[in-house]
Parts: structure tokens; C-alpha cells; sequence
């Protein structure tokens, strides 16, 4: 991946009152290498759309009715979902405290003014380049990947060669991992964990649910707002979601 300054930065808006929304997004898309992925209009709904489009930067009003602002972030530590970066934006400054404790990237006191939005887009893309930086920062060596992995299924245990792994997958703590002829469980707590020790070269977190070998994607299937999914050669023929994120990795991939 290329300095992360030079790519697009994906955000999302919530705000329970339509024309502070509506102008916000208007002065979003006034800046270049913005894109604007959807906007909520309460917490709940906030949730859903972090966890399906993964954006870099939510706008999040502070003061919504049911679930607020606060609520959004807690909700989503809970689901153990990783966590954008957060301007949290409001009509009064009382909330500063309690967005520090949160870490937001920004504060923003409503009406927004276009210059101080600029300075929290500078803020936010040195945040994501730093992020990027630290991420690509090479690591101390560790053992070679693992060609065997152990998949539990029923009341026996295989063991089966990872190149036969099509992908893996986790829902409420529990990894499943399906072969060319057969599917299981794992005893890894993390798909983290599992990833890092398979091939890095061969298998790809297209999503942060799912870990795939690119040797058997059959399919890619243009799905909606310019993502895709993935056909995989299972028996089932399981359609796996390419988050936002990894997207443009697929395309240089596959050179789509």
C-alpha cells in the first residue's frame, strides 16, 4: 500500500436533524479525495453502517435520541469492531471531556464552519497516514507459516493441508474453517491469530469476518457502491463481501 495521504478518505455522517446532515455532506463533497459512504440518522442505525462499510471517518452528532453519540462508540467496542476515527460534532462544548476519554480525532461545535472542517481533514489525514505507517513497520521475525492445520468436525479431529483451506470465517467467537471437502472448527480464538499463521502470500483478510485463499477465489462479482463480492470454489459456492478497505487490493489484485 502507497502513503495513505495520497488515497481517498471514506466517511460517514450521523445526525438526527436532516439539515445539519444534508449541509454537512454538502461541504464534505466541497473537498477533493473525500468520499461521503452514507449518512445515519440514529444510533442504531449508525452501528449497521460502520460495521458494513468500515469508513475511515464518522461525523458523529453527540445529542440523538435513544442511542447517542457515546452510545455509537460503546456499542461498537462491545462488538469488538474496529473503530474508525471519530469527530464528534455538537451544538454545545460540555462534551469535550468525555470525547477525549474516547479518543476522538476531533471536536466539532455546530453551525460548522468550512475552514475549521479543513483542519480536522489534515488532522484526520495525517491520523490514517501515521496509521498506515505503523502498520506497514516491519515486525520482529516469527515462525514460517504453518502447511497443516488441525479443523475439529463432529467429534473427530483432521488434519488437513492449509493450501486446502478455501476460507475461514468467525461469528460469535467461534472460527469455522471450510476445505475443498470438508468444514469445521477451529481451535485459534482470532481470525488475527489464524492469519498469522498461515501464508500471508496466499491468504487474505478481505474482510474483517473472513480470511480467504486467493488460489481458491472462482468468482468476483461486482456488488454494490463499487465493492464485490467473492465466489470461492466450495462446494457451497459461498459468496464472501470485500470490505471497502481491501477493495482497492483486489483490484490491483486482479487488475479490475
Amino acid at each position: 500500500m502507497g502513503q495513505r495521504v495520497s488515497e481517498t478518505i471514506t466517511a460517514l455522517v450521523v445526525d438526527d436533524e436532516k439539515p445539519a446532515c444534508d449541509e454537512l455532506i454538502y461541504l464534505l463533497k466541497g473537498f477533493p479525495g473525500v468520499e461521503v459512504l452514507g449518512a445515519a440518522t440514529n444510533g442504531l442505525e449508525a452501528v449497521r453502517l460502520i460495521e458494513q462499510t468500515e469508513p475511515d471517518l464518522v461525523f458523529l452528532d453527540v445529542q440523538m435520541p435513544g442511542l447517542d453519540g457515546f452510545g455509537v462508540i460503546r456499542q461498537l467496542e462491545e462488538k469488538k469492531i474496529p473503530l474508525p476515527k471519530f469527530v464528534l460534532a455538537t451544538a454545545y462544548d460540555q462534551y469535550a471531556v468525555e470525547g477525549f476519554r474516547v479518543q476522538a480525532l476531533d471536536y466539532l461545535l455546530k453551525p460548522i464552519q468550512r475552514e475549521r472542517l479543513a483542519l480536522t481533514l489534515e488532522r484526520a489525514r495525517q491520523a490514517l497516514e501515521q496509521k498506515t505507517k505503523t502498520s506497514e513497520t516491519p515486525s520482529l521475525p516469527r515462525p514460517g507459516p504453518r502447511t497443516k492445520l488441525l479443523v475439529k468436525s463432529g467429534n473427530r479431529n483432521f488434519i488437513v493441508d492449509a493450501s486446502e483451506v478455501v476460507y475461514a470465517t468467525i461469528e460469535d467467537g467461534l472460527i469455522t474453517v471450510v476445505t475443498t471437502n470438508l468444514e469445521g472448527h477451529s481451535n485459534y480464538r482470532t481470525i488475527e491469530e489464524l492469519h498469522s499463521n498461515l501464508d500471508p502470500e496466499i491468504f487474505w483478510r478481505v474482510h474483517r469476518s473472513y480470511l480467504v485463499n486467493i488460489n481458491r477465489i472462482k468468482e468476483v462479482i461486482p456488488w454494490f457502491k463499487s465493492t464485490y463480492l467473492l465466489r470461492m470454489d466450495d462446494k457451497k459456492q459461498t459468496e464472501i463481501p470485500v470490505s471497502r478497505s481491501q477493495t482497492r487490493r483486489l483490484r490491483a489484485l486482479l487488475r479490475l
